[in-house]
C-alpha cells in the first residue's frame, strides 16, 4: 500500500525537568502566571508528526511518500529520513522560512508544555496533491497535523481524487474552528485520535460519540498506558493493552509510532487486532528511546514482544512480514 504522509516536519528541542509541574503553578495566581524552569537536559531530535510517522513506515519498508514543507536547513534531515526508506520527492522547499521547530518540556511525571514554531510548514498548502498522486499513484492519504489551510486542503483533493483518506488532526485540534473539524473528518477511512482529543473533537465539531461513527469508517483511540480502542459502527469495540513494563524515557512521538505501526499492518492486510499489536509494540520502541527516530526497528527484537505480551497467534501473523525487514 503506497501512503502519503501529508503534515508537520519539524526539529525537536526536548527538555527534560527534574521536578513536576503542578507543584509549580498556584492555584490563585493562574491569571499571572510567569515561570521559568531550569532544565537538566537538552536534546536536538529530528522530528515533527508526517515526519515521525513515516520514519516508521520506512523501517517497516511500507516505502512511504512523505508530503510537507521544509526550509533550507533540511539537507541533512532528508538524507536521514532516504536513508531509512522514505521517498521526500513531494516535499516543498522554501526560500524564506526555516523548518519548523517543536520544543518540549517533560517532567518527572511525563506531563509536557512544549511550544511550535510553524516556519516553512505555513506553504505546505501550496503543495499539490493532484501532482504528487499523478508522479507516483496513492493508496491513501493520511492527514496529520500541519497547517490547518493545508490539511482541509489536501483532505478535499484527496476526496476529489477519490482516494481512501486518514484523519489524524490530534495537536491542531485546538485550533481548528468546528466546520474545520467537521470538514476533516468527515469521509475518513481512519480517524486516529488519543483519549483526551477524542473529546476534544466530539466538542469542537458538536457531535456525539455515535455521530463520529456516522462519519468515519474505524476510529482508533490510544489511550496511554491501558492501550488502544477500536471503535466502528456496527462492530465490537476492540480493546488492546499495551506493552506493559516499559522505561518511560521520552513520550514524544510514542503516537506517531502507534500509527506507523497500525497502518502497515492494515496495509498488509492483517486483521485490526494485530494491526493494534504492532502499533503498540511499535510504541514501546519510542517510549524506551529519548527522541521520536532515536529507535531501530529489530524483527527479531519486535516479534519477541509481540510474542511474549500478545501471544503465539499474533507473531504468527505478522513474522512473516516483519522477518522480511532482516
Amino acid at each position: 500500500m503506497r501512503i502519503a504522509v501529508t503534515g508537520s516536519i519539524a526539529t525537536d528541542h526536548l527538555m527534560a525537568f527534574p521536578g513536576r509541574f503542578v507543584d509549580q503553578l498556584l492555584p490563585d495566581q493562574l491569571e499571572h502566571v510567569s515561570l521559568s524552569f531550569l532544565v537538566d537536559t537538552l536534546e536536538v531530535r529530528r522530528g515533527g508528526v508526517a515526519a515521525n510517522i513515516a520514519y516508521g513506515l520506512g523501517g517497516l519498508r511500507l516505502d512511504p511518500l512523505l508530503v510537507g514543507a521544509v526550509g533550507p536547513d533540511f539537507a541533512e534531515y532528508e538524507v536521514w529520513l532516504k536513508e531509512h526508506g522514505v521517498d521526500t520527492g513531494s516535499v516543498h522547499v522554501s526560500t524564506e522560512h526555516q523548518t519548523a521547530r517543536f520544543m518540549c518540556m517533560t517532567d518527572q511525571d511525563t506531563n509536557q508544555i512544549a511550544s511550535f514554531y510553524a516556519g516553512a510548514m505555513a506553504e505546505a498548502g501550496r503543495i499539490d496533491l493532484y501532482a504528487v498522486h499523478a508522479r507516483t499513484p496513492l493508496d491513501l492519504v493520511l492527514v496529520s497535523p500541519n497547517d490547518p489551510g493545508a490539511m482541509l486542503r489536501h483532505t478535499e483533493q484527496a476526496r476529489e481524487l477519490g482516494i481512501p483518506f486518514a484523519a489524524d488532526p490530534s495537536q491542531q485540534l485546538a485550533r481548528l474552528t468546528g466546520a474545520e473539524v467537521r470538514s476533516l473528518v468527515t469521509g475518513a477511512r481512519w480517524l486516529f485520535t488519543n483519549e483526551y482529543e477524542s473529546a476534544l473533537l466530539r466538542e469542537r465539531a458538536g457531535w456525539s460519540h455515535t455521530d463520529v461513527l456516522d462519519r468515519v469508517g474505524t476510529w482508533v483511540t490510544t489511550l496511554g498506558a491501558q492501550g488502544v480502542r477500536i471503535d466502528a459502527k456496527g462492530e465490537p469495540t476492540v480493546t488492546v493493552g499495551a506493552v506493559p513494563d516499559v522505561r518511560a524515557a521520552d513520550p514524544t512521538g510514542v503516537g506517531d509510532a502507534f500509527r506507523s505501526g497500525f497502518l502497515a499492518a492494515v496495509g498488509w492486510g492483517l486483521p485490526l487486532r494485530t494491526a493494534a499489536q504492532l502499533g503498540c509494540a511499535m510504541s514501546a520502541l519510542v517510549l524506551a528511546a529519548v527522541g521520536s527516530q532515536a529507535y531501530e526497528i529489530q524483527p527479531e527484537r519486535l516479534l519477541a514482544t509481540l510474542r511474549t505480551v500478545y501471544g503465539e497467534h499474533a507473531a504468527g501473523l505478522l513474522e512473516e512480514k516483519l522477518g522480511q525487514l532482516t
